[in-house]
């Protein structure tokens, strides 16, 4: 059973950065693609960006490319998210998933095995 926990949400103004984090244990890292997800009030959950397995492939949403950055690091097991340039619209709970064996492109709630408590992020304008 691989367990996820985020950290790094909290209240930034708008223009504002904020580095998300998310640990895991009780699998192998490295064979996981990870991805990030995020639910406003009243919304379904939605993709955001996403990794393969060493980083070299990721993928995001359009409404972030350029202003969010997801990496990894396999020796810490655990995928970050860094967001720039926020803006209210970004305001959400922030979810990391794992999907084994996972290319790093895959944007589908429904393909992910694992899934993080969440951390909410308020962009104030």
């Amino acid at each position: 059973q691989v367990q996820l926990v985020e950290f790094g949400g909290g209240l930034v103004q708008a223009g504002g950065s904020l580095r998300l984090s998310c640990t895991t244990s009780g699998g192998d890292f490295s064979t996981y693609a990870m991805g990030w997800f995020r639910q406003a009030p009243g919304k379904d959950r939605e993709f955001v960006a996403g990794t393969n397995w060493n980083g070299g492939i990721t993928t995001y949403r359009d409404s972030v490319k350029g202003r969010f950055l997801i990496s990894r690091d396999n020796a810490k097991n655990t995928v970050y998210l860094q967001m720039n340039s926020l803006k209210p619209e970004d305001t959400a709970v922030y979810y990391c998933a794992a999907k084994y064996g996972g290319s790093g492109r895959d944007r589908l709630r429904g393909e992910y095995d694992y899934w993080g408590q969440g951390t909410q992020v308020i962009v104030s304008s």
